[in-house]
């Protein structure tokens, strides 16, 4: 697939060290405002996680100029959106508005990396606790299969590793909290020395930089928190894993350690995941599901982090089939990647879907994958926030031995972690 990228900015270097990142999209009267703070919940230590997806809740709250709800309430008013996410390895907030508003969004984002402790009272810090603790009773404790991420994590990592504990945190932690805590936590990280701000849309670079300059240039560089480090992570020896749950089928998680996003091997094991379970002309979608009748589903993907990734492969049972015959399906096809290779037309084909989502993702200025947050995204990981061309590329220079052999180097020849998670009632040993 021939991929054209434009997707290229211009930057700057406040004095307190924010990074700001300008693209001119001037196809409709909208700008997108993107900021990354390079803190995650990597960023965290045992006993002291979920603070940065806490965060993610209290920045919605209020600052010291923007009372409670009026955050939301500005934005609606002149017809933006808005919204936030967190990761393991960087948290981001963005709005996208009519051109005409691109102030607007730059003070609100500024007045809460600015003053947003004094906001923060001890009620706020507990009712968003409880939101918190809630949406993890909701996606963890009471789902079924919600525990199995976490407990696969663990398995993955060792003790003291930033990448083993849950994006959400622990309820221990969460109730151990205490309002000291989460402001030491904020003075650490939230700061224009810790962060990216991108501006894509409707505006002039220039005019983007002085806005800039405006409303962040006065907020000190204040991070005290140290850059995440972490060796890579090797499993010895391969590592299994029961967890009984209130399920009604058996379903199984493969997780093997695979390089960094960027690193070479990533994008391989990419096109690997969709050859093996994109759509129904997939492999492990075919073996499985259509002619072996082994799975009701299959899925699996590269989970890519700056610490280090994580390939995964995602099935469940079909009734009356043991957890035995369906790893061992699992594990047969991925090493018929490795030993016979896949053909052309495959690598074609993978290559296609990827770089169609990913060209689709640039259609928007804003939101999340548009282009003010891939910018930011190549900026974080790359240092260079004029790396599509040069990520494109990682797809479109791809071979069919490239992808084989990482398979065979990653999958194959290294060791993983398999969880099972069975039916209370039912358990079966591993």
């Amino acid at each position: 697939m021939s991929v054209k990228v434009a997707l290229h900015c211009e930057q700057t270097i406040l004095s307190n060290g924010l990074r700001v990142l300008v693209h001119e999209h001037h196809d409709a009267p909208l700008v997108a405002v993107n900021l990354w703070y390079h803190v995650g919940s990597s960023s965290e230590r045992p006993g002291k996680t979920g603070f940065a997806h806490l965060f993610e809740h209290l920045m919605f709250e209020g600052s010291a100029n923007v009372p409670p709800g009026r955050f939301d309430a500005a934005l609606e008013s002149v017809g933006g959106i808005n919204n936030g996410s967190t990761s393991p390895d960087r948290t981001n907030y963005w709005e996208t508005v009519p051109s005409h508003a691109l102030e607007l969004a730059l003070w609100l984002e500024s007045d809460r990396m600015g003053w947003l402790p004094p906001a923060i009272t001890q009620h706020k810090l507990d009712a968003q606790r409880d939101v918190v603790k809630n949406e993890r009773r909701q996606s963890y404790e009471n789902r079924p299969y919600g525990l199995a991420w976490e407990t696969l994590q663990a398995a993955l990592y060792p003790e003291g590793h930033p990448y083993r504990w849950p994006v959400i945190g622990s309820m221990q932690d969460l109730d151990a909290a205490t309002l000291d805590d989460v402001l030491a936590f904020f003075e650490s990280w939230y700061a224009p020395d810790n962060a990216s701000l991108a501006i894509a849309g409707d505006v002039r670079a220039g005019d983007a930089f002085a806005l800039a300059e405006k409303w962040f240039g006065g907020i000190g560089a204040s991070r005290t928190g140290s850059d995440v480090q972490a060796p890579a992570v090797l499993l010895e020896s391969p590592v299994r894993s029961v967890l009984e749950d209130v399920v009604q089928l058996p379903r199984l998680y493969f997780g093997w350690h695979t390089p960094p996003t960027f690193a070479d091997g990533d994008a391989a094991l990419d096109v690997a995941a969709h050859v093996l379970a994109h759509g129904r002309a997939s492999r492990l979608y075919r073996a499985l599901v259509h002619d072996q009748q082994l799975a009701q589903d299959v899925e699996a993907f590269q989970h890519s982090g700056q610490l280090g990734s994580v390939f995964h492969i995602i099935t469940t049972a079909r009734p009356g089939v043991e957890p035995d015959a369906l790893e061992a399906a699992v594990r047969a096809e991925v090493e018929r990647l490795a030993h016979d290779g896949l053909d052309a037309a495959e690598l074609e084909r993978a290559g296609n879907v990827i770089l169609t989502s990913f060209v689709d993702g640039l259609q928007t200025v804003g939101g999340f994958g548009g282009r003010a947050d891939r910018l930011n995204f190549y900026a974080f990981h790359t240092g260079d926030p004029n790396a599509a061309e040069r990520d494109v590329a990682r797809y479109t220079s791809l071979d069919t031995t490239e992808v084989v052999q990482a398979v065979r180097r990653w999958l194959v020849d290294a060791p993983g972690a398999v969880l099972r998670v069975l039916a209370r009632a039912n358990r079966i040993a591993s």
